[in-house]
């Protein structure tokens, strides 16, 4: 099944030797009642099926189980450790979960391997997980002296280190511009290239280092640690989290059964660029212009159910800070293909 792990339902009530608190200190599902409430209208079928491809922890999908006892769900992840807390977290729903050890980009073979050829919702909380960002080890925050790693799945062979020490000037450009918006990308590149020539970088405290010499010192004193925009950058191209997007959103949306909902959680402007994108294509009348009436075959299949990108409440940003950043967008499909 090539890069596809399918922990399948029997398998969930196996026991893990596993400490059910690991890893989800601060760990509150992002704008939790919003996303049941865009979902539910599409889960009230006998047996709806749901796909959550970036299971993370298993707060939604535990939430999700819980509101529509019919209900059957598929999980994706990429990290090891999320499947294995899942498998653990939602084994009261063992008999209803499939939970899948792969990429978001291979949704569609996923959802077809699982033995569907539609599902009634999709739900994307992108970004980074909670043990991602907590667990040193994992090197994907510049507030810990770590390996410099940020792989999600721990089983592929890039890492950050090989990025850093290995691409070429003009690629750590393109990536710290492109991914990071770091409008000193030049600069950073090149403090990156002249310091790896003396010894390889291989801890994050080091590469932060270096990111903040590189940045004037008048703009590091505003904007938070200069470090940030490089960070991101480098865990995008680590785990190609943008051509994953561009592959899973599509099919996500083909994939749906009449009435059925995305629910799209994105962290920075540029997962939320491509959802926007992605979802207004397919909410456009596409018929010639200057046609008296819109022709069937041009009309649009989706509707949208947001307006632009909600954001979460004073509350909530209290309850869970790392919610701040979060940008919902949401649609339903409302015809098939002819």
């Amino acid at each position: 099944m090539d890069r596809i792990r399918v922990i399948r339902e029997q398998d969930a009530r196996g026991g893990l030797e596993m400490d059910d608190n690991v890893g989800t200190s601060g760990h509150v599902p992002v704008m939790l009642e919003r996303v049941l409430e865009l979902l539910g209208p599409a889960l009230s079928g006998p047996e709806p099926v749901v796909v959550d491809a970036n299971l993370g922890l298993g707060g939604h999908s535990e939430a999700l189980l819980a509101a529509f006892p019919s209900l059957r769900l598929i999980g994706i992840d990429r990290d090891p450790f999320a499947i294995d807390f899942s498998t653990r977290r939602l084994a009261p729903y063992a008999d209803r979960i499939t939970l899948v050890h792969a990429s978001s980009g291979d949704l569609a073979q996923v959802i077809a391997e699982a033995g569907h050829t539609t599902v009634d919702g999709v739900l994307f909380d992108l970004g980074v997980s909670s043990p991602q960002l907590d667990e040193a080890e994992r090197g994907f925050a510049y507030s810990y002296d770590a390996p410099l790693d940020m792989r999600m799945d721990t089983e592929q062979e890039l890492t950050a280190e090989v990025v850093v020490n290995t691409y070429p000037a003009a690629d750590l450009v393109r990536i710290l511009r492109d991914y990071g918006e770091e409008r000193f990308a030049p600069r950073v590149a090149g403090l990156i290239v002249k310091e790896r020539a003396k010894e390889p970088i291989s801890s994050t405290k080091r590469l932060a280092d270096i990111v903040r010499d590189a940045i004037p010192a008048a703009t590091r004193r505003t904007g938070g640690n200069p470090a940030k925009r490089t960070f991101q950058a480098l865990r995008i191209e680590v785990n190609a989290e943008l051509s994953a997007l561009e592959a899973a959103l599509p099919a996500a949306l083909d994939a749906l059964a009449l009435g059925g909902r995305v629910v799209v959680l994105s962290y920075h402007s540029l997962e939320d660029r491509l959802t926007k994108q992605a979802l207004t294509a397919r909410t456009k009348d596409t018929s010639p212009p200057g046609l008296p009436v819109p022709l069937p075959a041009h009309q649009p299949r989706f509707r949208l159910l947001t307006r632009g990108a909600e954001l979460p409440g004073d509350e909530e940003l209290a309850r869970n800070p790392r919610a701040a950043s979060a940008r919902l967008r949401a649609a339903e499909r409302i015809r098939v293909d002819d």
